[in-house]
């Protein structure tokens, strides 16, 4: 059998160790990844390989030639334009494979029994087998989903933590019979997991999933790297080490000199032809390359050091990596995490500090403490997303160093010369940080229309009708008042796809900036007659006639985070009477205690002017909470389920959008109108997608997010929210309270509960496979559904914070409060089983 190794990655998330190496060609326990997994083919019989290169060709081609010294024989492919992807160039060598192959990653490290994932493979006939493992965190892996026989049902490729339904993951190495390649197109970009897979799947191919026992390791960042290492040290992976263990947990090379006076702990590993001088402390998990002289009284705790390295006396290194070639003078710090590149200098008394990433062939003076990556911009993290944008906390995370490298990072992946939006609350904090946003874009050669301070349902408005490629909106984060949230559209107004946040993420992390000539920066103007285009679409969209006849008094509650609202303006044209509240800007954010303060005094003015109705707006113009002509507050279910009724009242046999964990009245409120509901994923984006993807749909969203009129814009409005209920009462001769008293009897709860982000997938396995199939919904997290009436369990784990949420819907009170309090319970003695099963292990 051959063996395709895909070795084409130029391992972006690895640097600096892959900025002058192929990531199949770093070293793992001083011998190259591809290395290791020649290896592993050789001990499973399989000695012909294919390896398919395109970054950085020659070093494996001149490190590894014909394979002859390595027992196998080596062919190579070379992608020479453009990388094809993962199945694209395995397509493009197809006619080297006329019989069954098995295809591996060049980035894993793994002991995997071949053999018997082949004899799997052939016994149940399949075209395609995929080799899955079980990890405790699938969040960055494709999660593959197999019914009772291992037949795969279900691909997700790199799911979200809401999405994650088992811990069963690829791990990028599939036995494939050549006929599969016939599905793929020749010499175009396609990928195995979202191409090929998914189409075997369609096409009811046999594909099947072989769950392999053993370690496995996808080596695609720094923190994983460091892993692979002392996972080889500790024993837990099976691989052939460079050098002999002398004593149990030590390896030492030939030619290698140690002082008597050296303490080592184990395990540890130390190359050929070093130098350990004296009264050097080696801690256990230490790897040393070849060729390296360690100086006296060097403290080394479990740093990774290659070839060539030189550290001096009374040196410092925790937990870091030394790539090749460099130099570490006497004293110096280096710290945890910290990884510096090849055939670089640091100066004497230098310090590193945790996390701190050094390109290659750079130089630290003596002396300097280095807080920030020696590049361009500020330290790497791990993810810039969350559920909803990008954020932080206001000028300690968002910063407007943060903000610059931000924009250019998106500027990056924008066309040079085109234009975006850029919009903000009225805080002086929202204000430096989108200036920062905006020169960073600038820099990439991507012009700017400023909005301003602008309510985000208007700069939603502006985006389709300009000729721009999208928009950044920066504002208070609407839940934490510390916060800052930063929201990227597309062109029509969308929050932008997480395929496109990945993109961002990407160029923002390996710090591929485009930095344009000075006659290319981006030009910045200024949008004029914005509140005129939004006027004429917000008039378009309602019945003004009725909303005139109405001679409406609505009470307005600005909770100090807006001066000089248009809404007032819009209805007072309408003659409608807009009493305002609290109207002023208040640069620090009212405290959710205050703002209940707040929505108590609504209540009480509601009253004394015999208002219709009143409505606290939030979250910059997107979110608000009803106050009824008695003073009560409508909120959270009621308000969804009050909206629903009222849109529904107005417009039969339409469709709703809702998210997932919205209560069954909506259901009940649709079959009274002959209504379709869509339920969606619980996030912003997904709400605005299924809104403008499906006809007939007159409302989207919920009390917690805002509410969705598609035929205004994409996005969240309470502006329109406020006009549309003034409308709807008068045509329909209703009040808030008589609609809320012909709201469905729904009960409903929900409660949050902490999980571990290890526990989170195994937790969604768990509840996956201890319950029938027929009665579970996987749009978003595990819902558990009661067939024979409305009644529902949701369980779903938080995008942004190591928690899950639970929520029950049901007819009874009881059911209710005792499903919710037999869930918690259930999920918890999982954790608790979980974490003691980690706790034993370790």
């Amino acid at each position: 059998m051959r063996a395709v190794l895909m070795a084409g990655g130029s391992g972006t998330r690895l640097r600096p160790l892959t900025c002058d190496l192929p990531k199949p060609m770093v070293p793992i326990v001083n011998r190259p990844i591809a290395e290791h997994i020649i290896n592993l083919l050789k001990r499973n019989g399989i000695n012909e390989v294919i390896a398919t290169l395109h970054y950085l060709p020659d070093i494996m081609r001149d490190y590894f030639q014909d394979g002859g010294d390595f027992g196998v024989q080596m062919t190579y492919a070379i992608e020479e334009d453009q990388p094809l992807g993962t199945a694209g160039c395995v397509k493009n060598i197809e006619e080297l494979l006329n019989d069954t192959f098995l295809v591996i990653s060049g980035d894993c490290l793994t002991d995997f029994d071949l053999q018997e994932a082949i004899a799997f493979h052939k016994a149940n006939q399949a075209q395609a087998t995929l080799i899955l493992t079980r990890v405790p965190n699938p969040i960055e892996f494709g999660v593959v989903i197999t019914d009772t026989n291992n037949r795969i049902t279900r691909f997700l490729e790199k799911p979200t933590t809401s999405e994650i339904f088992s811990d069963t993951v690829n791990t990028g190495t599939y036995i494939l019979e050549p006929e599969v390649l016939r599905y793929l197109p020749p010499n175009e970009e396609s990928d195995f997991s979202n191409d090929l897979f998914p189409e075997l799947l369609e096409a009811g191919e046999p594909i099947y999933g072989y769950i392999a026992e053993g370690y496995w390791c996808d080596v695609g960042h720094l923190d994983a790297y460091r892993e692979a290492q002392y996972a080889c040290l500790e024993k837990r992976i099976h691989l052939d080490f460079a050098y002999p263990e002398q004593s149990t947990g030590l390896w030492i090379g030939h030619n290698t000199y140690i002082d008597s006076s050296a303490r080592i702990e184990r395990p540890a590993l130390i190359g050929s032809n070093c130098r350990i001088g004296p009264r050097v402390h080696i801690e256990a998990g230490t790897v040393i390359g070849d060729n390296v002289t360690i100086g006296a009284d060097a403290d080394l705790k479990r740093p990774i050091i290659a070839n060539g390295a030189i550290i001096g006396e009374e040196s410092h290194l925790r937990a870091c990596v030394i790539s090749r070639g460099t130099r570490v003078d006497r004293r110096a710090h280096i710290l945890e995490g910290a990884v510096v590149g090849s055939l670089s200098t640091v100066g004497e008394e230098a310090q590193i500090s945790p996390g701190v990433r050094v390109w290659p062939s750079k130089k630290i003076e003596s002396g300097a403490i280095l807080n920030i990556n020696l590049i361009w911009g500020n330290m790497a993290q791990r993810n810039l997303f969350g559920q909803q944008g990008v954020s932080g906390l206001a000028n300690i995370d968002i910063t407007p160093e943060f903000a610059v490298k931000l924009g250019a990072a998106y500027g990056s992946t924008l066309k040079p010369g085109v234009m975006v939006t850029v919009s903000r609350d009225q805080r002086a904090i929202s204000r430096m940080v989108s200036r920062s946003l905006i020169a960073g874009m600038m820099s990439a050669g991507v012009g700017v229309k400023n909005l301003e301070s602008t309510a985000i349902p208007l700069a939603r408005t502006i985006i389709p009708t300009h000729n721009v490629e999208g928009g950044v909106h920066v504002r208070l984060h609407p839940d934490r008042p510390d916060s800052i949230l930063i929201e990227f559209f597309d062109r029509k107004g969308i929050n932008i796809s997480k395929a496109k946040e990945k993109k961002i993420e990407g160029t923002y992390f390996k710090e591929d900036l485009r930095r344009v000539a000075i006659s290319e920066i981006g030009t910045m103007s200024y949008a004029s007659q914005m509140l005129e285009a939004y006027s004429q679409s917000f008039e378009r969209q309602l019945n003004v006639e009725a909303v005139r006849m109405s001679h409406a008094k609505v009470v307005i509650d600005y909770v100090y985070a807006v001066s000089g609202a248009i809404l007032p303006q819009l209805l007072g044209k309408f003659g409608c009477d807009a009493v305002v509240l609290n109207a002023s800007l208040n640069q620090t954010a009212v405290s959710n205690q205050e703002r209940e303060g707040l929505l108590m005094q609504l209540g009480h003015v509601v009253e004394a002017v015999k208002a219709n109705f009143g409505v606290q707006v939030s979250a910059n113009g997107e979110q608000l909470i009803l106050v009824d002509e008695g003073g009560l507050p409508i909120r959270g279910e009621s308000l969804t389920a009050l909206m629903v009724n009222m849109i529904l009242t107005a417009h039969p046999r339409s469709t709703i959008v809702v998210p997932v964990q919205v209560s069954s009245a909506v259901e009940q409120l649709a079959r009274r109108h002959d209504a379709h509901v869509i339920r969606t994923k619980a996030t912003p984006t997904a709400l605005m997608e299924a809104c403008q993807m499906n006809q007939g749909v007159v409302l989207g969203g919920s009390a917690e997010t805002g509410f969705i009129f598609p035929q205004l814009h994409p996005g969240f409005d309470a502006m329109f929210c406020i006009a549309k209920m003034i409308e709807m009462l008068t045509v329909q001769e209703r009040s808030l309270e008589q609609v809320r008293a012909d709201l469905p009897r729904i009960c409903y709860k929900s409660y949050t509960m902490r999980c571990p982000w290890t526990v989170k997938g195994a937790l969604m396995r768990h509840l996956v496979e201890t319950h029938a199939a027929e009665n579970l919904e996987l749009i978003d997290g595990v819902k558990i559904i009661n067939r024979q009436n409305d009644n529902w369990v949701l369980i779903l784990p938080d995008a942004e914070e190591p928690i899950v949420h639970l929520y029950a819907n049901g007819e009874d009170r009881d059911w209710v409060e005792l499903t919710i309090k037999e869930y918690r319970q259930r999920v918890q003695q999982f954790i608790d089983q979980e974490q003691g099963t980690e706790v034993i292990h370790v």
